[in-house]
């Protein structure tokens, strides 16, 4: 579970980073296109902050069956993420 976290957490720095990008292109350029990419980034790292907190504070709850999907979800949004990132700079 604290590995799945320490993806989700990895999630967030990257999406803090593409934050910063699309919010520098928003406001040299005014656009909407990396406006609208600066809000979807936005609201992705409320939920991956959400996850980390909710995996850490309720791992009782969670049962051994669902951890290795819960970690194929985080892999994959980092890898998503890291293509992302890689494309925009």
């Amino acid at each position: 579970m604290l590995t799945t976290a320490g993806l989700s957490a990895v999630n967030s720095v990257l999406l803090a980073v593409l934050l910063i990008v699309y919010g520098k292109i928003v406001f040299k350029t005014k656009a909407i296109y990396p406006a609208g990419l600066f809000l979807f980034a936005l609201f992705l790292l409320g939920q991956n902050l959400l996850s980390v907190y909710s995996y850490v504070s309720m791992q009782a709850y969670f049962g051994e069956g669902v951890l290795p999907y819960l970690f194929g979800i985080s892999a994959l949004e980092l890898i998503s993420l890291a293509l992302l990132l890689r494309v925009t700079l």
